[in-house]
């Protein structure tokens, strides 16, 4: 099963899974956001709520600030599991190999909190899998993945959207789109 992080990571994981004839769901993590640079991940919050902190770029922070950030983005994770999965669980794997999918990986945060969730639901065998990363960043994913793919670890890396000819934000109704497309209109409640 791909389970694609939204948003733009489903454009991405809609495409894996169609070239694997696979199911496509999605997992829903956010970032935490640094006080002095939003773009900058000091950690991310996964669907279950469990919280994964970057030791040194949160060092420093209050903790008031890291819980203030921590309850927006769980609220945020719990409208976008509403509009992406009308409420459903992640779905169990039970000894499938699950391939976790994003667009591209800066800190890693946001991917290992992915993973973590998804290794709650018990596959078999667990992928992370991105067009491009650091390698720094790819480092940090294999003690949480059991196999990491990425197609590209450019030496040069600002942001994942230096890579991409065209990055526009992916909106909820695309998201949505994708993956009624690649599964029906009624998959994001069924079990796999």
């Amino acid at each position: 099963m791909v389970l694609a992080i939204p948003r733009g990571g489903v454009v991405v994981g809609r495409e894996v899974a169609t070239a694997l004839e696979a199911p496509l769901a999605v997992v829903v993590p956010r970032k935490l956001r640094s006080p002095y640079n939003p773009e900058l991940a000091i950690g991310a919050v996964a669907e279950d709520g469990a919280v994964f902190l970057d030791e040194e770029l949160s060092r420093g922070l209050s903790r008031e600030y890291v819980e203030q950030e921590v309850a927006v983005q769980r609220a945020e994770i719990a409208r976008r599991i509403q509009a992406y999965r009308h409420g459903a669980p992640l779905p169990s794997l039970d000894g499938r190999t699950g391939i976790v999918v994003d667009d591209g990986i800066a800190t890693g945060a946001t991917m290992i909190a992915a993973l973590r969730a998804v290794r709650a639901r018990r596959p078999g065998w667990l992928v992370a899998a991105v067009p491009v990363a650091p390698a720094e960043s790819l480092a940090l994913l294999a003690r949480d993945a059991d196999e990491v793919v990425c197609l590209s670890t450019p030496p040069l890396f600002h942001a994942v959207g230096q890579f991409y000819e065209d990055f526009t934000q992916v909106d909820d109704d695309e998201v949505v789109a994708l993956l009624q497309a690649a599964t029906g209109p009624d998959a994001s409640t069924a079990s796999p």
